[in-house]
């Protein structure tokens, strides 16, 4: 079985400035391309799991997430980087119109974008990464059985279970860890 690495999109490959959709709005974090790359060579397909509630909530379509999701890996490729796959949510359980208003599994913090690669991908889930940047990125990691959570920008939650999270300052303190760690 392979290992993966599951990417929060806003506010980990890029600059979370809310329900963005063009490229123009988007701004890769100044560590992610330097990130994915340790991440290849460790042995990791990668994956980007990212809630669009932006799409339920009507603010844009599905073809313009669909554009900037092309782009946005459009430019991962001229770096060299291969992502596998994207999933994403494009549902909300009080927010959504029409048929986006469901209360789903896909939605983080539950686990069905990360299942949903692990039987696609045959990825060994313990023995995987999530970097997130909020604490339903983080619960999704747990609720999915994944063996290393790595919150940047997070602090510690007492109401969750913290076994298999680390806390990171920024992008840099985690390229640090996973070139100590993962030898």
């Amino acid at each position: 079985m392979e290992k993966g690495v599951f990417l929060d999109r806003d506010g980990i490959v890029n600059v979370d400035k809310g329900y963005v959709y063009q490229k123009e709005d988007f701004l890769f974090h100044k560590d992610i391309f330097e990130l994915c790359r340790l991440f290849q060579e460790k042995g990791f397909r990668i994956f980007i799991i990212t809630n669009q509630s932006g799409i339920a909530r009507g603010y844009y379509t599905l073809d313009a997430f669909n554009a900037l999701n092309e782009w946005m890996l459009k430019v991962f490729t001229e770096r060299q980087i291969h992502i596998s796959k994207v999933y994403f949510c494009p549902h909300h359980p009080t927010e959504g119109l029409g048929e986006f208003r469901i209360d789903c599994q896909c939605r983080k913090p539950n686990p069905g974008m990360i299942l949903k690669a692990g039987l696609e991908f045959h990825l060994n889930l313990n023995e995987s990464i999530l970097v997130g940047d909020s604490k339903s990125d983080i619960q999704a990691g747990i609720n999915a059985g994944i063996g290393y959570n790595f919150w940047v920008r997070g602090k510690p939650n007492p109401d969750m279970n913290l076994t298999s999270v680390e806390f990171f300052d920024d992008l840099a303190g985690l390229i640090v860890h996973i070139r100590d760690v993962f030898k």
